[in-house]
């Protein structure tokens, strides 16, 4: 996957809601400097979570369903968690603010009590290590 820095005030291409958020087409994610990082996060997870022949059709609506769409956040707390300077309780945050929602409220809740089959989805195609969480060495493989 490829990062594309959109100056400011300039369309950002395959963005699904528009600046600031982040867009994706094909292997590519577009972003600007005031995109912010869970928009940019999330956009990435959908990438890594489908299929090749979707990536490769990949233009601005990352579909999917909803078992999917539960992996791409956890994935994205997951990714946020070892990235300096966010970390996982800034993300839970910026996901509540931003208005994601969850049937036990929160981001957190849902993640800590009710994403056992979502982390399962996630293992089972191997887009997360059998242990359930991801550091900076399973990274780089």
């Amino acid at each position: 996957m490829q990062v594309e820095v959109v100056p400011a005030g300039e369309v950002i291409p395959g963005s699904y809601w528009g600046a600031p958020e982040a867009g994706l087409l094909g292997a590519r994610i577009f972003l600007q400097l005031a995109t912010p990082v869970h928009s940019a996060l999330h956009e990435a997870a959908h990438y890594l979570c489908m299929t090749p022949e979707r990536q490769r059709a990949l233009d601005r609506d990352a579909g999917g369903d909803f078992d999917e769409e539960n992996a791409v956040c956890y994935l994205q707390i997951l990714l946020a968690g070892v990235l300096p300077d966010v970390g996982v309780d800034r993300m839970l945050t910026d996901m509540d603010e931003w208005g994601y929602t969850f049937r036990l409220g929160s981001a957190r809740r849902w993640f800590e009590e009710d994403a056992v089959d979502v982390r399962q989805w996630l293992i089972d195609r191997a887009l997360i290590p059998a242990t359930g969480t991801i550091d900076q060495e399973w990274l780089k493989t």
